[in-house]
């Protein structure tokens, strides 16, 4: 059984980490710079002048990919630690990582159907 006792230092740990970003927070906004300027406060994109609205409407295809392509880069971090254990985890292992897979080419397979990544 453990004890309150056993969490002081994770609870120390949570209190430095806390009052180090406290401390930094306020160290800067006292000694860094106040000088604002209009040009200093002037909206910036790579040595570009900003054109028109920034909260123009546009493809929800952009997102679409976005979150596909990070629901297809996840499955190789489940699928790193299997490889590592692959002869520990025997044939069972093997089978569960093909209900994986499967599952995850089954995903796939609907995205494709449905022209998901079909840019006109």
């Amino acid at each position: 059984m453990s004890t309150p006792i056993d969490y002081i230092a994770i609870f120390i740990q949570f209190l430095v980490a806390v009052g180090f970003i406290v401390t930094t927070m306020i160290v800067t906004h006292i000694v860094g710079p106040k000088r604002k300027s209009a040009k200093k406060l002037d909206n910036f994109e790579c040595g570009i002048d900003s054109q028109g609205n920034a909260r123009l409407p546009f493809s929800i295809k952009y997102f679409l990919t976005a979150i596909l392509f990070v629901m297809f880069d996840v499955e190789v971090i489940f699928m790193y630690p299997w490889a590592v254990n692959f002869k520990q985890l025997g044939t069972f292992g093997f089978v569960e990582m093909l209900l994986f897979a499967s599952t995850l080419l089954l995903g796939f397979a609907y995205i494709i159907k449905k022209g998901a990544l079909k840019w006109e």
